[in-house]
């Protein structure tokens, strides 16, 4: 039995569990770091004087880091490992995120918050390819939307921390936390074990072997002998093509780089056009900094049942129905969050938006790398969130100007509902559904 097919036919286990975990902790870090600059944005915006236009340039300038990091860090995680780019990137953003806290004027933020977004947009579509990998077929979409709710929880963390931190400490301490996570990096180096598909497309099937047999050992199965030469099956998963971004456009890959293009940038867009603002939007309103932080640290939680609820139905009624429902209801809560109204009806909808955007993000980070083969897969998941970035460089830019320019609340959230409804017909009309298939046989 060829190696692969090995590691797919072992059940889900502890490993798989302890990967999550490992992963998914770095997930946190990076939102935490994301929600962080939008708690700091309104105290910044006072403490600076800082104009609409400036405060949409802060969000923008990370998202731009996001963008060259995604594809830079894609075509280092092809060429030299998942498990090395994971580790190099949480290292860079975490310390870039202690620096924000020494920033002394708007330029020098300007600067840390692009090597912030530079760390976090490499680290993101590498853990995403690394734990889809390791995934069982049958619960891989299950596992990567779980992957995706450490997102929740980390702007959940980020919500507490500004709740609690900046109006005691100041918001410098609030991004010297965000710095903590570089300390993870040593448990990321000791449980976080190299893709075995990587492996096997470098030649290394030695060690691709020994981490299969120890996984099935860990999950109480007898091993196979293992076989004294390479096996007909793994020498056809071996590949030294150099990795071409003409690749993406060949064949049936063009298509799917031109559907999963849409999705990023549409999702990215509304998702830091909308949550990069909401605080401060939210202050503009009448509502104080401490109040508006307690209704965004309701609304974050509404995003892990979110979640919960893509990740039970991802496996079961599949991507496509599963993403584009999500976006569709986002943009219905969107619209009537901008319409404002009492408290409670602004955090109905508001906890609504935040439960459907985020579990459309689940669908995403799952649907996205499961499109393209081992040899291109981060390679291709890089320049598909890259695109995104693009878009969420755009967006709170935008609403700068929207905002400079006495556009009114709904006014944003239209627009918001708007693009969300475009990407779900998009992804109704021309996705592909990948529930229930191996990885190899989709990239047949």
């Amino acid at each position: 039995m060829d190696t692969i097919r090995r590691l797919e036919q072992i059940p889900v286990s502890r490993f798989h569990y302890k990967l999550l975990v490992l992963t998914g902790l770095g997930w946190l870090f990076d939102a935490m770091d994301t929600g962080i600059i939008a708690f700091v944005l309104p105290v910044l915006a006072k403490e600076w004087s800082l104009s609409g236009t400036q405060m949409g340039f802060i969000g923008s300038i990370g998202l731009l880091g996001m963008a060259i990091g995604a594809v830079l860090g894609g075509m280092a995680a092809d060429k030299y490992g998942r498990k090395a780019v994971f580790t190099v990137t949480l290292l860079m953003y975490s310390i870039a995120t202690g620096l924000c806290g020494l920033a002394w004027n708007y330029e020098s933020l300007l600067v840390f918050r692009f090597l912030v977004g530079f760390g976090l947009g490499g680290e993101l579509p590498v853990a995403a390819t690394l734990m889809t990998e390791y995934s069982p077929p049958a619960r891989r979409g299950r596992f990567i939307v779980l992957l995706e709710s450490f997102w929740g929880v980390g702007w959940l963390a980020a919500a507490l921390i500004s709740y609690f931190v900046i109006p005691r400490f100041g918001w410098q301490m609030a991004f010297f936390i965000g710095a903590l996570p570089a300390l993870y990096v040593f448990f990321i180096r000791m449980g976080v074990p190299e893709s075995i598909r990587y492996l096997i497309n470098k030649g290394r099937h030695a060690e691709a072997l020994e981490i299969v047999s120890r996984i099935e050992h860990s999950a109480g199965i007898e091993a196979p002998v293992q076989p004294a030469a390479t096996s007909n099956a793994d020498l056809a998963n071996f590949t030294e093509d150099k990795i071409a971004f003409k690749e993406l456009w060949t064949g049936k890959f063009a298509k799917r780089t031109i559907i999963l293009w849409i999705i990023w940038f549409g999702i990215v867009y509304s998702y830091y056009g909308i949550f990069t603002w909401l605080p401060s939007l939210m202050v503009q309103q009448g509502h104080t900094v401490l109040k508006t932080f307690e209704y965004v640290l309701i609304m974050t939680v509404a995003q892990l049942p979110g979640y919960f609820s893509a990740a039970y139905l991802v496996d079961r009624i599949g991507r496509k129905a599963t993403l584009a429902g999500y976006l569709a209801m986002s943009a219905v809560s969107a619209y009537f969050f901008g319409q404002g109204g009492s408290a409670q009806i602004v955090l109905l909808w508001g906890s609504l938006m935040s439960f459907f955007n985020l579990g459309a993000w689940g669908v995403v980070y799952t649907y996205t790398p499961e499109l393209y083969p081992t040899r291109i897969r981060a390679f291709g998941s890089g320049w598909a969130a890259a695109v995104g970035r693009f878009g969420g460089i755009l967006a709170p830019t935008i609403v700068g100007y929207m905002v400079a320019g006495s556009q009114g609340f709904s006014h944003v959230f239209t627009m918001f509902t708007g693009v969300m409804l475009i990407v779900a017909i998009a992804v109704c009309l021309f996705g592909e559904e990948t529930k229930g298939k191996a990885l190899d046989e989709i990239s047949k």
